[in-house]
């Protein structure tokens, strides 16, 4: 694993705090929310991604089917 995707995970997590910040002070609550859902669905699935690939690779060291 390296260090490249704490940093991804990191920056997403600032961009989505800003854009957030930004919203609700315009008084857009509703979008800020939705923005907020949406940056904790694409680390997720980055992190499904990982987890996958971990899987994959246990399934080809220990030669399992």
């Amino acid at each position: 694993m390296s260090i490249d995707i704490i940093f991804k995970i990191a920056a997403i997590g600032i961009l989505v705090a800003v854009i957030n910040q930004v919203l609700v002070k315009a008084g857009r609550d509703e979008i800020a929310m939705m923005t907020t859902l949406a940056g904790i669905i694409v680390v997720l699935l980055m992190i499904v991604n990982m987890i996958s690939q971990l899987f994959t690779s246990i399934k080809q060291i220990f030669q399992l089917y």
